[in-house]
């Protein structure tokens, strides 16, 4: 009689008390599976992936077209168009004047207006200090100027409003008394030259007014001129026509000399009278009478 463990290993069943029988290869292909084709497999998921990819494109394109359009339709339509342009701020300077310097034709779309350009082209005017260019939508633009401020008169053959950078601002016809001395002893070839920037002489007075204004006393209301036209530097004028020769440096102390002199020549009104005076030695004081010193 046959044990049970050679029994079971005929039959092909293992259990935990027997012998393990033989196995057969699991990884082997039947021939079924050996047969099939995996080109065919492959070339759908390529068909498929260049579906995708013509799909997501041709959204793109379609995005794309719809974001052109709608550019197309944002500089183009009357809605966004240009329809009135203020100006605020412009007193001395005509209205007209900063329109045609601005160029914005009406019609134009709000949307393709240049502010930095149309900022630059008003600062280039010389009336005009700053601009601020601001588009107000749907169809309005607004212009904000600061114009320059007369400063003091500059006398070349004509009198000419400086202001307190000697930018020149324009011709003045009338009579008028500025509130600090006027600036003389200039040519007309440098009043030309300083409309497109400002001259050195100019520059210089300007400089000797703001001097005058920091002493903080009466001197600046006490002199009338300043004439520039001397190489050894300006000479003041005072109402009462008195010259005063101030050299070309250390205008502060020079000029405080010059309070306490005039102060001492108030006070003497019965001694002969002084004519000019020299102020550019230092520590003292030149006084001339009548041609002599």
């Amino acid at each position: 009689m046959q044990s049970a463990s050679s029994a079971s290993r005929r039959r092909g069943l293992v259990s935990p008390h027997g012998t393990a029988g033989t196995l057969g290869d699991l990884g082997s292909r039947a021939p079924l599976v050996a047969r099939q084709r995996i080109r065919r497999v492959r070339s759908r998921r390529w068909l498929i992936h260049l579906t995708r990819g013509m799909a997501w494109l041709g959204a793109a394109l379609t995005i794309a077209g719809a974001v052109a359009g709608g550019a197309v339709w944002l500089l183009t339509t009357p809605y966004l168009a240009v329809h009135s342009v203020r100006v605020e701020g412009a007193a001395r300077v005509p209205v007209e004047e900063v329109l045609a310097e601005a160029d914005i034709p009406l019609g134009t779309s709000i949307l393709r207006l240049d502010p930095a350009g149309v900022r630059a082209r008003l600062e280039a005017m010389p009336q005009i200090r700053r601009a601020e260019v601001i588009r107000e939508l749907p169809d309005r633009v607004t212009i904000l100027v600061e114009e320059r401020r007369p400063f003091t008169l500059v006398h070349a053959g004509r009198l000419h409003w400086l202001d307190d950078e000697a930018r020149l601002l324009g011709e003045e016809r009338e009579a008028v008394a500025p509130a600090v001395p006027i600036i003389s002893g200039l040519s007309e070839e440098e009043l030309d030259s300083m409309r497109s920037a400002p001259g050195p002489k100019a520059l210089a007075a300007i400089a000797l007014v703001r001097a005058l204004l920091r002493g903080g006393s009466s001197l600046a209301a006490e002199i009338s001129e300043i004439d520039m036209s001397g190489r050894e530097g300006p000479v003041l004028y005072t109402l009462d026509g008195l010259e005063v020769r101030i050299g070309t440096e250390q205008w502060d102390e020079r000029l405080a000399r010059l309070d306490g002199v005039l102060a001492q020549l108030a006070s003497q009104r019965g001694g002969a009278a002084v004519t000019a005076v020299d102020l550019r030695f230092r520590d003292q004081v030149v006084l001339q009478n009548g041609g002599r010193r």
